[in-house]
């Protein structure tokens, strides 16, 4: 069976599969960074949200070599958000590596799913 949203994320966390006491807070920030991911085009066009450890990555997107970039994006956010690190260099370090990650997810869409910005006008459309 795939890892489960939740759990991976705990794991990535320090938080054993066990210990509930967590779960709450991390389910609201992973779905904050799912509602990001939205913004960019990523994932599930109507949104989507995890309410438990039976939501899996799969659920989410495909099993695509994408899928890796979307979890580190996920991964950092949270932590960022749930245990920041004590240093404004470690801080400033995973706030650098949130936009390089962002910027990919963006250019990986752009690049599946692209959309003409200034399309040609059609017949009738003057």
């Amino acid at each position: 069976m795939e890892h489960s949203i939740l759990t991976s994320t705990k794991q990535i966390l320090g938080l054993p599969e066990e210990d509930t006491s967590f779960d709450q807070s991390v389910l609201t920030f992973i779905n904050s960074c799912f509602t990001d991911l939205l913004d960019l085009g990523i994932g599930p066009v109507d949104g989507y949200r995890i309410v438990d450890a039976d939501n899996t990555w799969p659920d989410f997107i495909d099993n695509t070599p994408e899928m890796d970039r979307v979890k580190t994006y996920v991964y950092l956010k949270v932590r960022l958000l749930f245990d920041p690190p004590s240093t404004s260099f470690h801080i400033a370090a995973m706030e650098k590596q949130i936009q390089e990650a962002t910027w990919r997810l963006s250019m990986a869409r752009e690049n599946l799913s692209w959309a003409d910005p200034d399309p040609p006008m059609l017949v009738g459309d003057e």
